[in-house]
């Protein structure tokens, strides 16, 4: 897997739209879901909110379109939240550096470590397409901003899945090979893009809940563990830090 690197990513460095408001950003996560083959009693918990058998993979990447962290084998009905919190517990997990932070969908809570979108306010890039659809606000300004940068990760999956034909459906192996066959997946992919740059090809649209909704959900409590902090001012302060990101992109943007 590819390291955090030390330096601002050019995408942001180069974008008046970005820089200096996620300057401290080095990457987007999210899961998806790969089509997987249990058997036994645990079958249920591998059902999907689609009620399709499948393994739950959460992703990190960085804005080049490489993998920094890959963590496969959970079941589909695990929630996101629940397995970022597995993948930070680990021994050898996902660690993000001091001052440093990933983007985040409306599936995760707001942290200092992991920017949320704001929540019951205009979000996919879609719902600010075409004339009179502008930003109306800060939130907005900072969520269409936020989801323009956190589609790296959504790009990468839809490359992934075009390039590796066989998560089409469940490879015919033992499940923890069929985990093991997405992690060295990853690492192919990342020496592909490495080494050939050749991702110029069509990218199969994929179905994840990040785009289930075109306005995300009015609510800031969390129905599951808190993924780093637990303590409610730590919470506040992490939303604080929010609303100062976007009041800034809207005065510099009215200025």
């Amino acid at each position: 897997m590819v390291r955090p690197g030390s330096t601002v990513p050019a995408k942001i460095r180069e974008s008046t739209r970005f820089y200096p408001y996620f300057k401290d950003c080095i990457g987007a996560i999210d899961g998806t879901h790969i089509p997987a083959s249990v058997k036994g009693r645990d079958v249920s918990s591998y059902r999907d909110r689609h009620g399709n058998i499948s393994q739950n993979v959460l992703a990190a990447c960085n804005f080049d379109l490489e993998f920094m962290y890959v963590l496969s084998g959970w079941e589909g009905s695990a929630h996101d939240s629940k397995v970022l919190s597995d993948a930070l517990a680990r021994k050898n997990g996902l660690k993000v550096p001091h001052g440093k932070y990933y983007l985040v969908d409306c599936g995760f809570p707001n942290r200092r470590k992991f920017l949320a979108p704001y929540r019951g306010v205009r979000y996919h890039l879609q719902d600010f397409a075409g004339l009179g659809n502008d930003p109306e606000n800060e939130k907005e300004l900072f969520n269409l901003r936020h989801a323009s940068l956190r589609n790296v990760i959504e790009r990468i999956f839809g490359i992934f899945k075009s390039r590796f034909t066989i998560f089409k459906s469940a490879p015919p192996f033992l499940f923890k090979t069929q985990a093991e066959l997405v992690l060295a997946c990853a690492t192919l992919h990342n020496f592909l893009r490495k080494e050939c740059r050749s991702d110029e090809f069509p990218v199969e649209p994929t179905d994840e809940s990040s785009s289930s909704s075109s306005v995300l959900p009015n609510y800031e409590d969390n129905d599951h563990e808190p993924i780093v902090q637990t303590q409610e001012q730590e919470r506040e302060d992490a939303n604080i830090w929010r609303t100062n990101i976007g009041s800034d992109m809207w005065r510099n943007a009215n200025n």
